[in-house]
């Protein structure tokens, strides 16, 4: 193995540094080209107006736009637009699906759709409804909804559930969990219980929070970034600007991720014209652990620490509780179990220990990386034990800052969305409804789908998001959401889940106006805990019957309670839901008053730049992380013959970079050189070693199925490890479940590769 991971950085082609491609994987001048392409044609139009719409950006948590302006971040800054927001609104501002169209295909033809295929079809703009037994989609009467839906939510509490992401607003979120807990039910799972649950759980129990300790000021003034697990080039391209700014003023960034990525070792960004011609250089120290060992890695930094006298000791006696037996951890871990473990040489361990150590203000920020492991928790806590012992928690420029995906997901759990309530929330609540909370665990999604594919659910709304294909074995997400009697999906644009996540009885589809279109104020939170107004806007579709997601909540919860509780109809108007909002929610109160002020703001108690952390204590709570066993199956295992070529992998999940969550823009991923979406991304040392070469196709195979006609693309990703896309690959592999968190392991799935079968290899259903 080669032990100094810089030797492997696959170097970026002239043609990635200075033509017009380079820097779309930042959004540099192939987002100046879109709009050049486009602003003269009617959908330029729709799209340059949008962009200027006072709302935040669809896309992801890093988060920009609202009252400043569609360009700019809550500090002011202007250029503050990536190809991924372009991508998201013009998604948004195509076409309506014609009234004819669901009478022209079938569920089973349009169960053939790829998830870009799915998002291609357009906007929906009718209500439609798959009755059992039938073959189409059928348009639906808003009367015939609501009656459907009454009946369905008059089931049990318990069988009752909802799923949500992060697409909608914070008023829409708060209604949903008020209507859901109104009714006795606390099944409220979130995209996020597949992503940064184990962020949440973790910070919770060292810190009393959930959330980033940064903001986007006090990252200006780190003088180092520790980036885990996170591939922000791709997912958070306005994240890439700080980063470069950071280098510029002679700070050091420490990328730690077992894929090479070109985006993470040179961007290009819109932002620095200079940056797009040569390109700006990212990471000072890369390295590439083996997937899931990231405890055992930062160990390891933390035993480096200690042996080099760089730990802040007297920080660790009066902020913190139980650091003693985290520093007897790495110190009594042999250099040997921890190199072994974790793939990374004592030296580079040593090198990134000094960088740490000798830098005054450092930021640790992680992304899924680090979450989707069977031991998600333990990642975090191992993270945020370093940073305590450098005392890099609770000052000025540094902090511990998860990176999340979609730009209200954070926000979804803030309104409640959650089957973890805080007590101060479920107190509020209670105040308001004027009776208790039902105190049944509610389901997480990985819960959700267990108790729907036991018969244990009669009816589940979805605010958002796509259930199915978000979730692993999509073969099992699809029986078990066969078996709820109705489903309700509450969406702009079709995707896979709408197809394949089918109800026994009634599966209705209702189109909503998503951010830019909605009649009423908004509110949104990104992910640095900065809450953004939208106002309000009008859809491009000519004659739709669209809703807002609002609307739909209250009507229904108003045929359900009439006026009690709460006066559902009256909280129509948003600004009222805000004044709830303000009212039981710990940190928003200033939501009381944004209606006036046009204020946004940062939520309180959430940006810690003193060392007093909301605890009972007030001290940071350090937890001692075991080492994991990472040893991979044979595999003869899988069922391969002795006799047959292979090699088992620990596969990761990733997305390509033209994607947002399970949607996909474009088909290729030219960064990464993967021309499709059925490739495998291997080292080519495993690949040669089982006598494969570049572009062969092959069967790679799980615990769940296989996938035939796999192409192997060579790629600068460690020895061991490979990475295929998501969510395609789902239909592949269980995977382990992190069980403090309910979060799966989609970053380490044990998968055989082997060569192509002749015959007899069939892809599974």
């Amino acid at each position: 193995m080669d032990t100094n991971p810089q030797q492997t950085v696959q170097p970026i082609p002239p043609d990635h540094e200075t033509n017009s491609e380079a820097p779309e994987i930042g959004g540099g001048l192939s987002v100046i080209q879109y709009w050049a392409e486009h602003t003269l044609s009617p959908e330029g139009a729709k799209l340059w107006q949008t962009l200027l719409h006072k709302s935040a950006c669809l896309s992801c948590s890093w988060g920009t736009g609202g009252q400043k302006g569609g360009f700019t971040n809550e500090t002011g800054e202007k250029l503050q637009r990536c190809m991924k927001s372009v991508e998201a609104i013009s998604a948004e501002i195509q076409p309506g699906i014609s009234s004819h169209f669901f009478d022209q295909y079938s569920i089973e033809q349009l169960q053939q759709l790829t998830s870009l295929e799915a998002d291609r079809l357009g906007r929906l703009s009718f209500p439609v409804i798959l009755r059992a037994g039938r073959a189409h989609y059928e348009r639906i009467t808003w009367e015939e909804v609501y009656q459907i839906a009454e009946a369905g939510f008059h089931q049990p509490p318990e069988r009752v559930a909802s799923y949500s992401s992060g697409r909608s607003s914070n008023e829409a979120a708060y209604l949903l969990q008020l209507l859901m807990r109104s009714l006795g039910s606390n099944n409220l799972a979130d995209c996020s219980d597949l992503c940064h649950a184990p962020s949440t759980f973790g910070l919770k129990q060292m810190f009393g929070t959930s959330t980033s300790m940064v903001s986007l000021e006090n990252l200006k003034q780190a003088d180092c970034v520790v980036l885990v697990g996170s591939n922000c080039s791709y997912n958070h391209p306005r994240l890439m600007n700080e980063l470069i700014k950071l280098r510029d003023r002679g700070g050091k960034i420490i990328v730690i991720n077992p894929v090479m990525e070109i985006g993470l070792v040179k961007f290009g960004s819109p932002a620095f014209p200079l940056s797009l011609i040569t390109g700006s250089e990212i990471s000072s120290l890369y390295l590439q652990p083996i997937p899931g060992s990231d405890v055992a890695l930062f160990v390891g930094i933390q035993k480096a620490l200690i042996e080099k006298g760089l730990i802040h000791q007297d920080f660790l006696q009066a902020h913190t509780e139980g650091w003693q037996a985290v520093v007897e951890q790495a110190q009594t871990t042999s250099w040997e179990a921890i190199t072994q473990t974790c793939g990374v040489s004592q030296a580079e361990i040593e090198a990134t220990a000094t960088l740490i150590g000798t830098s005054k203000q450092v930021v640790f920020a992680w992304a899924m990386g680090i979450t989707q492991h069977q031991n998600g928790v333990d990642n975090v806590y191992s993270v945020s034990n370093t940073a305590l012992l450098t005392g890099n928690v609770g000052k000025v420029g540094a902090g511990l800052m998860p990176v999340r995906g979609h730009s209200n997901v954070q926000g979804f759990g803030s309104m409640g969305v959650t089957i973890r309530l805080k007590k101060e929330i479920q107190q509020a609540l209670e105040k308001l409804l004027g009776r208790s909370l039902s105190r049944v665990q509610g389901y997480d999604t990985r819960a959700l789908i267990e108790a729907a594919d036991a018969g244990n659910v009669d009816t589940l709304i979805c605010l958002g998001g796509n259930l199915y294909a978000a979730n692993p074995d999509l073969t099992q997400a699809k029986r078990a959401l066969s078996q709820v009697d109705t489903i309700i999906y509450l969406a702009t644009k079709p995707n896979l889940g709408h197809f394949h996540g089918l109800a026994k009885q009634n599966t209705i589809i209702l189109p909503v106006l998503n951010r830019f279109e909605n009649p009423h104020k908004t509110t949104v939170e990104s992910g640095n805990n900065f809450v953004r107004l939208n106002d309000e806007g009008k859809t491009h579709l000519k004659d739709a019957d669209l809703i807002a997601e609002v609307e739909f909540l209250t009507e229904l919860a108003h045929r359900l309670q009439g006026d009690f509780p709460v006066d559902w109809r009256k909280l129509q108007d948003t600004k009222y839901v805000r004044q709830l909002i303000a009212q039981t929610i710990p940190g928003f109160e200033k939501m009381a008053t944004i209606d006036e002020t046009q204020e946004e703001f940062t939520i309180s108690g959430r940006i810690f730049t003193e060392p007093k952390f909301s605890t009972p204590s007030g001290k940071a709570s350090m937890f001692v992380t075991p080492l994991p066993e990472l040893a991979l199956p044979k595999s003869t295992d899988f069922g391969v013959s002795e006799s047959t070529p292979a090699i088992v992998v620990a596969l990761m999940t990733g997305r390509s970079y033209s994607q947002h969550n399970t949607v996909v823009y474009k088909i290729a991923d030219k960064y990464r050189g993967m021309p499709h979406r059925n490739c495998i991304l291997m080292n080519r040392h495993d690949a040669e070693s089982i006598g494969l070469e570049e572009h062969q196709h092959v069967t790679v195979q799980a615990d769940a199925g296989k996938l035939t006609d796999v192409e192997v693309i060579y790629g600068a990703v460690r020895q061991g490890a490979a990475l295929m896309f998501y969510p395609e690959v789902n239909v592949i592999f269980k995977a382990q479940i992190e069980e403090r968190s309910g979060t799966p392991a989609f970053k380490r799935v044990p998968a055989v590769v082997y060569a192509q079968a002749t015959t007899g290899d069939s892809q599974p259903a």
